[in-house]
């Protein structure tokens, strides 16, 4: 069996211990040095590769600067009050998934200093360049994770997330690779546990074929509510939306991106599924055969 590839992220921070500025738990146990291997991916992992191109020494300078203090360990005791992990009081907190570089989550947490922001990312490359950004920016309601999304939200103390995006995650086009897309009943189980009564579940993809995955995944799951009423509700883009580098590069290859968002209905205030997509102008989106 070939071994594991190393990360670029362990071999910046070697064997150093965070220390969490606020009150919950960061990185409590010591980063993995250069020597040490990337473990393998958790079985059923949701994302592909999570090594490219070597950093750049500025990358891995931040890295080595910012890091300890931003990001969690879902190996430690699960936090009581989710807001304890933010040095200062937020009045909610929202988890990205698929942070790639930064753009949206470093937007949206300058743009609400008073919010909390948790952004998720696997892929050593783009978490870099975020962790980069982030510094920069000197931002503090920010925290960072970069593994597999799964462990994270198992960690995460329920009923107390705001929102939950999940960002052109990894398409997995072939119909024999479709179980391993990250909307599926257990995952949206897991967000639905973490949102507050009313709270937001939002994805965004370029693929039809898994926009139409995740409308018939969430509509069966029975839980959460699509909130379109008109077929520009998915067609643009969220309200503040900065755009991200991915994105970009898909609208300039052709493809159209779509904005979806679901709504966890308070516990009393359940409604039937309406067809909404009979009332949307322009039908439905995606449009490809499940």
């Amino acid at each position: 069996m070939r071994a594991p590839r190393r990360t670029a992220i362990s071999a910046a921070i070697r064997s150093r211990t965070a220390a969490s500025p606020g009150s919950g738990p960061i990185s409590s146990t010591p980063f993995r040095t250069r020597s040490e291997p990337l473990p393998e991916r958790r079985a059923g992992a949701f994302f592909g590769r999570r090594v490219g191109k070597p950093l750049k020494p500025s990358q891995q300078a931040a890295l080595t600067r910012h890091l300890p203090g931003l990001r969690l360990d879902p190996q430690t005791p699960p936090p009581v009050r989710a807001a304890a992990l933010f040095p200062r009081p937020v009045e909610r907190i929202q988890l990205e998934i698929g942070t790639g570089g930064g753009e949206h989550l470093l937007a949206c947490a300058a743009a609400d200093p008073g919010a909390g922001f948790i952004g998720v990312e696997p892929f050593v490359a783009a978490f870099a360049k975020g962790v980069q950004a982030l510094g920069e920016a000197g931002l503090t309601n920010v925290r960072l994770y970069d593994d597999d999304a799964v462990p994270l939200l198992d960690w995460l103390p329920p009923g107390q997330i705001a929102e939950v995006d999940l960002l052109y995650p990894d398409p997995w086009p072939k119909r024999r690779h479709w179980k391993r897309r990250f909307v599926n009943p257990d995952n949206l189980d897991r967000i639905c546990r973490l949102l507050v009564p009313g709270g937001l579940f939002r994805f965004a993809s370029d693929l039809p074929s898994y926009v139409d995955w995740t409308l018939a995944t969430v509509e069966a799951h029975g839980v959460l509510a699509w909130t379109a009423e008109t077929a520009d509700d998915w067609r643009r883009p969220w309200p503040g939306w900065p755009g991200t580098r991915y994105e970009a590069k898909a609208l300039a290859a052709g493809r159209r991106p779509t904005y979806l968002t679901f709504r966890l209905p308070a516990q009393d205030d359940r409604p039937a599924q309406d067809d909404r997509k009979d009332r949307a102008e322009g039908g439905r989106p995606g449009g490809t055969t499940r």
